[in-house]
This record gives structure tokens, C-alpha cells and sequence, in this order.
């Protein structure tokens, strides 16, 4: 098993669970916290996934090998039982130190419940967006396909039916949960597949000709160069070094004894594939200027006196247009569809956001009447889930009922 991911793209493999969309007027139901292009999300559901995720907190901190109490959905407004959980469960404070204050752990409590709240209310949010989306657009898979699909992920993830069973005691979830959530995963692949495929148009060859003609660079190498070289310190020193080489010593022996670039020293001196403009502008100009195994310099530059030598020219080449037409096109089309799937996540957002309508004291980033705090303690959750441990590719959880 492995931990959820905790946070939803705007449609990257968000999941459901017990998700109806039915619609059901303007306005938010009074048995519900959120109401999603008329859908609401009702008091119910919501409380049903605060536990799940209080659960699911608890289970990945003991995976973790964290000790942590059994979860308890913090209960607002005086969070009683959640405090009189944490007194309980509270270790024994190290001596000399006192233990928390009621006031300490109510606070504890508040922060605890702000923070599912978030992560309960984007997650249900998104997984309306991602079902309202998929009607609109068409989109559905079959009860085969999702049967499918759960049925490798449990051999996969749990091969035993004693560790799924466990997995749902830990965690809140119910069968049916799983196989919606499986299935919100599965429409979430084909709306990113039918954006991709409507952007993916081949591209025509004027348009492979200009991306050739501008990123020419790419496809070609300019001149190269091998070459040897020696820095010293001081003039005199490089010119008994030339001296050296000149009257027989090898280059490399040279080179290793005396040069203080630590890079080529170790290389005896050796620099392969030195392109035009990479070294310090003295040197570079000689080399480039220089014929092969001539020993030149010494060269003074702000790091010192060089002497060089070219033991090989490599021509520039250039791959023509017929030789990455293949590749240019994939390029295009993968930068389309890239490009489309942005827009369409930028104006998904935009879209259902705009559908979003949020009780007071309910309201999330997603809402159309949020308003960002000032200031706050807590991260910005986006669009989260409650954290568990679950199959792999399932990487989310969610439900929404009308009642």
C-alpha cells in the first residue's frame, strides 16, 4: 500500500467516491455545506469524509512509525470530545513540565478541524467538477472497465483478502467507495485523452519548416576542437614548461606537474570538443586561429599564462530537415496538446468555480464567494484529499450524494 498523494490537480487522477449528479436548482439545500452547479454536498457526505480523513491521518502516521491516538473528528464549536481524546491520549509531559492547558488543546483542535475541513470540502469539490465535466463533455466508461481496473489494482496492492479488508476497517471506506473511486480515475484519463487528441492535429510541413528553421541549432553541432593545454602562474613558469615539451618531455607529464587547472591537469592537459567561445576569450581566439600540433603561448588571461597545442579539428555538421522531420512533428504535437490542456485546466477552473456555491463557514479556494484570509496559519490546501493508504493508482477519494 502506499500514501495518497495530498493534493488534486484540476483533473490529474482525481477520484470519487458515491458521486450523483443530479441536479437540483439554484441555492445551497439546507442538509448541505456546498452545492456544485446544483448538486449539494450534503452534511452527511461532508461527515462521512472528515472521518475517513481523520482516519486516514492516523493510519499513515502509524505507517510512518509515528505514534498517534485513534482519530477523532474534531467536534467544533467547544470541541469537547476532541479535547478530552487528546487529555487522554496525551503522553506524560517530560519532568518539570507541565501539561497542556484546555486552551492549548482546544486550540490544537481548531487547527485540526480547519485543516480536514479544507481538505474534505476541495476534494469533494473537485471530484463534482471532474463528474460535471465528464457529462458535459460526453465522457463515461462502462461498469466492465471499472470491475477491470479495481480487480488488478487489489491483486496488486493487496493480494490478500485479509489486508483489503483491513485497509477498509482503517480507513472508513466501503467497497463501493473503492470501485467509484476507480471509476472517477478512469473518466479523468479519457477527458485528458479527448483534450490531447482534439489538439493533436498533425502539424503541417510549413509549420515543421519554421520549428526546424528556429531551433536549427539544435539539430547540428558547430566546430570542435582537441586540444592540450597548461596553465601556469607566472609567464616564466609557462615558458619553461614549453621549454620542457619542446626538448622532449610529453605533453601529459608536463601538464600533470606543473599546470594548476585542476580540470585538464588531471587529463594530462586534454580538452576534447572545446566549442568556439567556451574558453576565456585569449585562449579561445588562439586556439581557434591556431594550426594543428603547433605548440603555441604562452597567452596571458585574468587566470594566468597558457600554452596550447590542437591535436584535432572536428567540422560543424548539421542533420538535415528530412533526418528530424519525424521528431519535429512529435514535438509540435506534444507542445499543442501541452498547450491545450493548460488552456482547458485554466478555463475548467474558471468554469466551475463560477458553479460553486458555498455555505458560510464552509468556503474553500474554489468557492465563487472565497476571499483569501489576510493572513493564516495554515497552508493553502488547493484542491486536497484525505490523506490513506490505498492502491496506487487510485490515488484519491471523494463522494458526494442528493438528498
Amino acid at each position: 500500500m502506499s500514501k495518497l498523494s495530498g493534493q488534486i490537480a484540476a483533473l490529474g487522477a482525481i477520484l470519487v467516491t458515491g458521486l450523483t449528479l443530479t441536479a437540483c436548482g439554484g441555492g445551497i439545500p439546507g442538509n448541505a455545506v456546498v452545492s456544485v452547479n446544483g448538486t449539494p454536498i450534503t452534511n452527511t457526505t461532508f461527515n462521512h469524509w472528515m472521518a475517513v480523513a481523520a482516519n486516514s491521518s492516523s493510519a499513515s502516521a502509524a505507517a510512518a512509525g509515528k505514534t498517534a491516538p485513534k482519530a477523532v473528528v474534531p467536534d467544533p464549536p467547544t470541541y469537547t470530545a476532541c479535547i478530552a481524546h487528546l487529555e487522554a491520549t496525551a503522553p506524560k509531559p517530560p519532568k518539570g513540565q507541565s501539561k497542556p492547558t484546555a486552551a492549548a488543546l482546544k486550540a490544537q483542535c481548531e487547527q485540526q478541524y480547519t485543516a480536514l475541513k479544507q481538505q474534505v470540502l476541495g476534494y469533494l469539490i473537485s471530484a463534482n467538477w471532474v463528474i460535471g465535466e465528464a457529462s458535459e463533455q460526453g465522457v463515461k466508461v462502462s461498469d466492465n472497465e471499472v470491475k477491470k481496473q479495481f480487480n488488478q489494482i487489489k491483486s496488486q496492492q493487496f493480494p490478500k483478502e485479509a489486508d483489503f479488508q483491513k485497509f477498509l476497517a482503517s480507513t472508513g471506506y466501503t467497497v463501493s467507495d473503492v470501485l467509484l473511486r476507480v471509476k472517477l480515475d478512469l473518466l479523468s484519463q479519457k477527458i485528458q485523452a479527448k483534450v490531447s487528441k482534439d489538439a493533436g492535429k498533425k502539424p503541417s510541413q510549413k509549420e515543421i519548416t519554421a520549428y526546424y528553421e528556429q531551433h536549427k541549432s539544435q539539430y547540428g553541432q558547430p566546430e570542435r576542437r582537441n586540444i592540450l593545454i597548461i596553465l601556469t602562474k607566472t609567464q616564466a613558469q609557462a615558458e619553461k614548461a614549453k621549454k620542457e615539451i619542446e626538448s622532449g618531455k610529453s605533453f601529459s607529464s608536463v601538464a600533470k606537474s606543473v599546470s594548476i587547472d585542476p580540470v585538464s591537469k588531471a587529463a594530462g592537459g586534454s580538452l576534447p570538443g572545446v566549442v568556439k567561445g567556451q574558453e576565456e576569450k585569449a585562449l579561445d581566439e588562439a586556439v581557434f586561429s591556431a594550426k594543428l600540433n603547433v605548440l603555441g603561448g604562452p597567452i596571458k588571461t585574468p587566470f594566468g599564462y597558457y600554452i596550447y597545442e590542437v591535436k584535432k579539428t572536428l567540422p560543424a555538421s548539421q542533420q538535415a530537415l528530412a533526418q528530424v522531420q519525424s521528431s519535429i512533428q512529435q514535438q509540435i504535437t506534444a507542445q499543442k496538446q501541452q498547450k491545450a490542456l493548460s488552456e482547458f485546466v485554466k478555463n475548467f477552473r474558471k468554469k466551475w468555480t463560477a458553479r460553486t456555491e458555498c455555505r458560510s463557514g464552509y468556503s474553500v479556494q474554489d468557492c465563487k464567494s472565497y476571499k483569501a484570509p489576510k493572513t493564516s496559519a495554515l497552508p493553502s490546501t488547493g484542491t486536497p484529499v484525505p490523506q490513506t493508504s490505498t492502491p496506487t493508482t487510485t490515488s484519491s477519494s471523494g463522494t458526494t450524494t442528493t438528498k
